[in-house]
């Protein structure tokens, strides 16, 4: 079983919590890309892209290498395995919830019927 740390939840998903990460992300799926193509990819400037790449680099979500002068970036090795299985246990909490809802809601219209 994966064990999962609140830190590493915190950092994961408050890296996937905005649009521009998630988007690099989707970018760097079908191929690695250099600094300056996300840049430009996302309209921003270096500065910008940069700090994006690194909130990712930290999480593990990202690799970067330098060959001379440009720093290319690709996926890293985190697998989101924790992150799996703490969605999965909201998911199966949920899942419970939604059929006792819907098991009260189907009594209710055939106590209405009946009336």
């Amino acid at each position: 079983m994966v064990q999962y740390s609140a830190n590493r939840l915190d950092d994961t998903f408050a890296a996937l919590s905005d649009a521009t990460r998630r988007g690099v992300l989707l970018q760097l799926g079908r191929g690695n890309a250099s600094i300056k193509e996300l840049a430009d990819r996302f309209h921003m400037s270096l500065t910008g892209i940069i700090k994006h790449i690194g909130i990712l680099e930290q999480t593990g979500l990202v690799k970067t290498e330098k060959i001379g002068r440009v720093r290319t970036c690709m996926l890293g090795s985190c697998r989101l395995d924790s992150e799996t299985v703490w969605i999965e246990r909201y998911k199966e909490t949920w899942d419970r919830r939604f059929d006792a809802l819907e098991t009260v809601v189907q009594e209710l219209k055939q106590k209405k019927e009946n009336n």
